[in-house]
């Protein structure tokens, strides 16, 4: 991070070149489309306050083939368009492939209402928004309705949609969200002696970080979790700078391998202990290499 800024405070026209600077990947329901569809992207439009605009954005992955494979798994669970053809509805389109197996809901020649595609569209952006819990529940239910009917067959059909849906998502890395929604926080062992520096991420950018001293704190009536609740928990004016940029930053460090450092996303809270025992395992000497 703090290379990057020096980069780009001393070198602005050639910085990105520096860094081997790219967009990280993500996918991109487009809804400024009368028939949005789903597709891998690098491209993030952003409005006057710098916020992602036109759709929704999930991401990011560590690259546009991991995009494009998540992206494969998640549209046979919809019946949203795949197709980059201006649709016209009309019947006497031929359709394709997808229409063909019932995996689209074919607005090319009318098989459908704009209002049902709007409601599958609707579908899958609660499918990202929710990390896939949103049609889990809904598929789990119909199920249990099934079964409580004694429709066995239809139950068995929700189930092996379930278990596509459970390899969907397998092996997804815990990064990919919707951006909106990206709030974490990232420790990494400090310059200071037993100093933690703490960068939290709001809404896909990253803030300037913070110290946790530990060599000072314990002399303090202040308590570690204490300082991170008063840091975490401030009312703040969002983040500064360049969203596809901070992105990338973010992605090139989590995907890195080995990854120096631990992070912690806020799903219904911070997990404060869990923060705690994580610095601590960073402040821990290294094991003796055994020859």
């Amino acid at each position: 991070m703090a290379y990057y800024r020096l980069a780009k405070q001393l070198f602005p026209a050639r910085y990105k070149n520096m860094l081997r600077m790219r967009p990280p990947a993500v996918l991109k329901v487009n809804l400024g489309s009368a028939y949005p569809r789903c597709y891998a992207t690098r491209r993030i439009a952003v409005d006057a306050g710098g916020e992602p605009s036109g759709g929704i954005y999930y991401g990011p992955f560590a690259s546009r083939k991991s995009a494009e494979g998540f992206a494969e798994g998640v549209l046979d669970l919809f019946k949203v368009r795949r197709c980059r053809i201006k649709i016209r509805r009309d019947p006497s389109f031929p359709g394709c492939m997808y229409s063909e197996m019932k995996m689209c809901l074919a607005p090319c020649f009318a098989g459908c209402s704009k209002e049902e595609y709007d409601v599958e569209v609707g579908r899958l952006g609660a499918f990202l928004e929710s990390a896939g819990s949103s049609l889990r529940n809904e598929l789990e239910a119909d199920r249990n309705r099934a079964s409580e009917e004694l429709d066995f067959e239809k139950a068995s059909l929700l189930h092996k949609k379930l278990d596509k849906l459970a390899d969907a998502l397998r092996g997804q890395p815990e990064l990919p969200r919707r951006l909106q929604d990206l709030n974490a926080v990232v420790f990494q062992r400090g310059a200071g002696e037993q100093s933690i520096g703490v960068y939290e991420v709001r809404a896909g950018r990253i803030a300037d970080p913070f110290v946790l001293p530990f060599a000072t704190l314990a002399g303090e009536p202040r308590s570690a979790e204490q300082l991170l609740r008063q840091q975490l928990e401030a009312q703040r004016e969002p983040p500064a700078g360049e969203l596809s940029e901070h992105l990338w930053l973010l992605a090139r460090w989590f995907y890195s391998n080995p990854r120096q450092g631990e992070i912690f996303f806020h799903d219904k809270g911070w997990p404060y202990r869990r923060m705690l025992r994580a610095c601590a395992r960073l402040l821990a000497p290294p094991e003796p290499s055994q020859a």
